[in-house]
């Protein structure tokens, strides 16, 4: 059944710290009939390039944000059923439209431009000529009567007119490339027209030319305040600040309290070492460390559903299930996102240790789906694969903790040997901290979770897991 009701498809969020996202191919065209869930068009991240789906079955009436164009997340991409918006009202003769009915038009315009994401700069409203109203239609056949708020914002910016620039988007619409790489070439400035001579007079003589002016100095480029000799500036990408509001917001919103705690891994080391050949062979995976700390820990969770909650209001919400986020690192160490291993209770050591296999390199190839990072409930950041031993990690938003695992390292550890007596024996240690917020979770509730989960590494039984 069509969809008779407007819909707008919007630009999804595609992570915690994505706020825009590149339009890269329409799928469909406006006047298409679409099928809900079918793909729409195609968007690039920074982390993810994806497919979009359709929200609803009806017609593609209106297509907003062209190929090429970069919009925040939330943003109208297109319209599906309604009447849509692709054709404009006749123009009605100048004469007829005050300038104050001219102006509120302006301004509605306006208006309604940013409540698609994108407020555009005032222009100045043209008067209408007098000579011969203008033509009804689609307005599109050149593509140059219709531009996006985002590329109407850098015209007027810059003092460009988009009708100069050469469209590349679908039926020669200007795209936010078109523009910004017409604005690089350096657009070119009309030239004043002379006026008349007037009729009967002698032209006044031609003054001798002045000589070629000297060559313009390049323009030194600006400084920011403060700036020391040695110091280079760069600007925040679209991750970086995503990043940067995602942490600053859950250290604004949770309480941090961070709990360490040390456990033998030889239990572990040796299953390791027995499996890895194994999985390698049959199944092409290399069984990490991590796997087992992830396994024994959704098997921990079982027992501790604060700890997988979160805080809802002044609601606690528990679950019977574990969707296990890891951080995985992108952009060599200046960018990260964390995948989601969705209901990881049921998943064995080899189905952990395939799934994060799995949902790191798609992450590190820009291949998630927006479902692979949403719906988190706890997570895992390790840190420890480049020999770190401690760290205190930031919870994400709105999970109640998070668990650090870091560096296995052979240390003396004193164990009681055959006879009960104290000695010193070489053992792989590993720390693992636990980050919880403490408006939810106590210290005691968080201690007693590491040393259940310590016990589970430390007897590790290979046919539980």
């Amino acid at each position: 059944m069509s969809t008779e009701t407007a819909v707008d498809v919007v630009m999804p969020q595609m992570g915690v710290s994505v706020s825009e996202g590149t339009i890269t191919k329409w799928l469909k065209s406006e006047g298409d009939q679409v099928e809900a869930d079918e793909p729409l068009l195609e968007i690039s991240t920074d982390k993810v390039d994806t497919e979009v789906p359709s929200p609803a079955t009806g017609t593609l009436t209106q297509i907003v944000v062209q190929e090429g164009e970069t919009v925040e997340v939330g943003a109208k991409l297109a319209q599906i059923g309604g009447t849509g918006s692709a054709e404009p009202a006749e123009a009605a003769p100048a004469e007829e439209a005050p300038a104050s009915a001219t102006a509120q038009a302006a301004a509605e315009s306006a208006a309604a431009s940013g409540a698609e994401g994108e407020t555009p700069a005032p222009e100045p409203v043209a008067e209408a000529p007098s000579a011969a109203p203008a033509p009804a239609g689609d307005g599109a056949a050149d593509g140059k009567s219709f531009v996006s708020p985002v590329v109407a914002r850098i015209a007027s910016e810059h003092g460009v007119d988009p009708a100069q620039v050469q469209g590349t988007g679908r039926g020669g619409r200007v795209t936010k490339k078109d523009i910004l790489g017409f604005i690089e070439q350096g657009a070119p400035a009309a030239a004043p027209e002379a006026p008349p001579t007037p009729p009967e007079r002698e032209p006044a003589p031609t003054p001798p030319a002045p000589p070629p002016p000297a060559p313009a100095a390049e323009p030194a480029v600006p400084q920011p305040v403060g700036a020391a000799e040695g110091e280079q500036f760069e600007p925040m990408n679209a991750m970086r600040r995503g990043i940067a509001e995602h942490m600053r917001r859950s250290l604004d919103t949770a309480a941090h309290v961070t709990s360490a705690i040390e456990v033998d891994m030889s239990k572990v080391v040796a299953i390791r070492k027995k499996l890895k050949p194994e999985y390698q062979k049959a199944y092409g995976i290399n069984v990490t460390y991590l796997a087992f700390v992830a396994r024994a820990t959704v098997e921990t969770l079982r027992d501790y559903p604060w700890i997988n909650g979160e805080i809802r209001g002044e609601q606690i919400v528990t679950r019977n299930y574990v969707n296990l986020g890891f951080a995985v690192e992108l952009a060599d160490g200046k960018g990260l996102i964390v995948p989601v291993l969705k209901h990881a209770e049921g998943l064995n050591l080899l189905g952990i240790a395939r799934g994060v296999v799995d949902i790191a390199q798609r992450a590190r190839d820009k291949k998630l789906s927006p479902d692979d990072v949403q719906g988190g409930t706890f997570t895992i950041t390790n840190p420890g694969g480049y020999g770190t031993f401690h760290g205190t990690p930031v919870i994400s938003q709105p999970q109640a903790a998070i668990l650090g695992t870091y560096a296995v390292v052979k240390r003396p550890w004193v164990i009681e040997d055959d006879r009960g007596e104290d000695v010193i024996a070489i053992r792989p240690i590993m720390n693992l901290t636990l980050t919880y917020d403490h408006r939810l979770v106590d210290g005691a509730l968080a201690g007693r979770f590491l040393r259940d989960l310590r016990e589970k590494l430390q007897t590790w039984d290979e046919s539980a897991y």
